[in-house]
């Protein structure tokens, strides 16, 4: 059970007023606000600890290098991985996709060779592939989805063939919120010996993630998604790719042995650790896990259900608005529009009454070509939203379209 009162005194970005009214944030498929304890443990890393890791023999360097390493074993606990080796700090979701489609497409990828992507990824998840397409002379073969926002998967085992040497697919649709059966997709493609990346950026802060139990080769995320701070993300590969794989980018703090003439490189994860790394990011990381540990992925889980189902509900009462992603698997985000009221015009006046949502593509433009529509209001929830904001953003819309009328 959660106890919202004295989770919402814990982010006090949430406890001010916006325009004159109650903050009411709804826009957690972005970015997710961060609570004091993060807050507050970074900012005295910073007064007491801060020092570079790995290359020092002092104790700052040393402490500091111990909980950089320390985020890491939490990391590979929260989601199951193997071992720690598998876990790989990035900037991003964006970078770890970066990461793969370069030096995965080096290793394995050539001519005439295919990648599988769905027709609902994130601009992050399919502008890396076309360009490792481009550069490979590779193909791109796309995974088409329905009006519901569910994928067709009954067209998967047509698409994989001898040439299919990778499929990258989101976990959740940040703009329709679907669920996808990644598992059932990891079978299948796994049956033709096809590895699989889940794009983990939209699912790891609302369910429990076991990418052992997925099975899958790699999987990515953000840590600002998941109440840490932005500039910190995570790849986790299976070993046996990471071993083969060559390294991202050259630089310091990877390399094993360097002459004027050749280099040699560490094995994973630091091969792909480049330079100094946002180890102070990872700390953070380490610290929002902490956190959501506290709390519960379970009972997150079941809050968040909770939330979907009743802004469902209310907002289908709401004559002339349409709801995109209507899919039986969701997590919490509703997108929608008002009929013959623009979206942006939806979004900035819900922010005159203190409400934040998103508005436009979502980085999905394919998604919005496929409706028809130029973009969508999104109302993305998190575990720190109550029934009384669902409320208020129901209230919100009704005004609007007041407005219009």
């Amino acid at each position: 059970m959660i106890n919202l009162e004295k989770i919402k005194k814990d982010f006090p970005v949430l406890n001010q007023k916006v325009n004159g009214k109650e903050y009411v944030y709804l826009d957690n498929g972005a970015t997710t606000q961060k609570p004091i304890q993060v807050i507050d443990a970074v900012a005295d890393f910073y007064k007491n600890t801060n020092s570079n890791i790995h290359r020092g023999v002092h104790h700052l360097s040393n402490l500091s290098t111990k909980i950089y390493e320390d985020a890491r074993a939490k990391v590979q606990k929260f989601i199951n991985a193997e071992k720690e080796s598998e876990i790989i700090f990035t900037k991003g979701t964006t970078d770890s996709i970066n990461l793969v489609a370069f030096s995965f497409g080096e290793k394995y990828v050539s001519q005439g060779d295919e990648i599988i992507v769905s027709a609902m990824e994130h601009h992050s998840n399919l502008v890396p592939w076309q360009m490792l397409c481009e550069r490979k002379k590779a193909r791109l073969r796309i995974l088409p989805f329905d009006k519901k926002g569910e994928l067709e998967l009954d067209k998967l085992a047509d698409l994989i063939n001898k040439k299919t040497k990778l499929i990258a697919v989101t976990h959740v649709s940040n703009s329709l919120g679907t669920v996808n059966p990644v598992k059932e997709i990891i079978k299948t493609a796994h049956e033709k010996n096809v590895p699989v990346l889940i794009d983990g950026a939209q699912s790891i802060q609302h369910q429990k993630i076991d990418v052992q139990d997925l099975d899958c080769d790699f999987f990515v995320f953000s840590g600002h998604k998941i109440y840490a701070e932005t500039g910190i993300g995570v790849l986790y590969g299976k070993e046996k790719f990471l071993n083969e794989m060559p390294p991202y980018q050259g630089g310091g703090d990877m390399v094993d042995h360097v002459t004027l003439k050749k280099t040699t490189f560490l094995d994973a994860p630091f091969k792909f650790e480049a330079g100094t790394v946002n180890y102070v990011g990872a700390y953070s990381l380490g610290l929002a896990i902490d956190y959501v540990n506290a709390v519960g992925i379970e009972n997150i889980a079941k809050h968040e259900q909770d939330l979907l189902q009743y802004a469902t509900e209310k907002l289908l009462q709401i004559e002339g608005l349409t709801i995109y992603g209507n899919a039986k698997h969701k997590t919490a985000t509703i997108s929608f529009l008002l009929k013959n009221i623009h979206h942006y015009d939806t979004g900035m006046i819900l922010d005159k009454m203190g409400i934040a949502v998103r508005t436009g593509s979502h980085c999905t433009q394919t998604v919005m070509d496929f409706f028809e529509i130029s973009g969508t209001v999104r109302a993305s929830f998190a575990f720190y939203n109550t029934f009384a904001d669902v409320d208020r953003l129901a209230e919100g819309i009704l005004k609007v379209k007041q407005m219009f009328e």
